[in-house]
C-alpha cells in the first residue's frame, strides 16, 4: 500500500506597500512552482491585516494561505530558497500537516480580530494555563 502524499501549508505574508502586480506574481510564481512538482488544493487570500510587531518597520502585510500536496521534498527546498530571496515576501512559513488536521479558518471576514482584538483574550487564557503548571514545577 503506497502511503499518502503529505500536505503542507504555506503561509505567505506579502509586502503591503509592494504594487499589486508584484503580490500578485509573488502568489502566482509560488503556484506554478507548486504545480510544478505537486498539486494546490487551496488558496486562500486573508487580507491585510496588521502584524503583532513591527517587521523590516512594517506593521501590516498581506496574508496568503496555500494548501499543497507535494511528494518530493525538493519542492519544499526549492520554495524555501524562492521565497526567502524575493522581494515583496516579509516572511513565510511552510508546515507540513499530520493527517487528520482540521482545515483552516476562514478568515476572509475576520479582519477586525487582528493583533489586538483576538490575541488578547488568548494570552489571558494562556496565562491562566500556566499558572498552575508554573506552581507545580516550584512545589
Amino acid at each position: 500500500m503506497a502511503a499518502a502524499t503529505p500536505t503542507y501549508d504555506l503561509v505567505l505574508l506579502l509586502d503591503a506597500q509592494a504594487e499589486e502586480p508584484v503580490r500578485a506574481k509573488i502568489v502566482s510564481n509560488a503556484k506554478a512552482a507548486i504545480a510544478a512538482h505537486g498539486e494546490v488544493t487551496r488558496h486562500d487570500e486573508w487580507g491585510e491585516r496588521a502584524l503583532a510587531y513591527p517587521i523590516e518597520r512594517r506593521a501590516t502585510a498581506e496574508y496568503h494561505l496555500l494548501q499543497f500536496h507535494a511528494a518530493q521534498t525538493s519542492l519544499i527546498a526549492e520554495l524555501n530558497r524562492v521565497l526567502h530571496i524575493t522581494d515583496g515576501v516579509i516572511r513565510f512559513r511552510i508546515n507540513k500537516l499530520q493527517p487528520g488536521t482540521p482545515a483552516p479558518p476562514d478568515l476572509k471576514g475576520d479582519r477586525g480580530t487582528g493583533a489586538s482584538g483576538g490575541a488578547g483574550e488568548g494570552a489571558s487564557a494562556r496565562e491562566e494555563g500556566e499558572r498552575p503548571r508554573a506552581e507545580e514545577h516550584a512545589a
